[in-house]
């Protein structure tokens, strides 16, 4: 009969046939290890998206108002992230971050907007 070992330590396992780690601490370890890589890079942009659309947030109590781009870089605003993109029929273009939105209007100026719920 073939011998298991822990995946992480490489202890011999006792136990269950289907076992893969020796104990809990080996098991979040070799998770920790295998979900790092990628990872990183995703919470970076996520925690990019969420201060984005706190910043939105604040500045959009009533839920459609206008704002400078100054206002919004001062706070940290990163206009390279957004979820998704909404052209209307007329051709403006609105940049979403989850439920708030933002379209430039002239002088520096933006329109910010929340996203009716459905």
């Amino acid at each position: 009969m073939e011998t298991r070992t822990c995946q992480e330590c490489g202890e011999p396992l006792k136990g269950r046939a289907d076992q893969k780690f020796c104990n809990d601490l080996c098991r979040n370890a070799y998770n920790n290890k295998k979900l790092s890589g990628s990872t990183n890079f995703m919470r970076k942009i996520n925690r990019i998206l969420k201060k984005n659309h706190s910043i939105l947030e604040e500045l959009n109590p009533e839920e459609k108002t206008t704002t400078f781009k100054t206002t919004l870089e001062k706070r940290g605003f990163d206009f390279n992230f957004h979820t998704n993109i909404y052209t209307t029929k007329t051709g403006r273009n609105y940049f979403f971050v989850y439920d708030q939105g933002y379209s430039e209007l002239e002088n520096n100026k933006f329109m910010l907007v929340k996203k009716e719920e459905n």
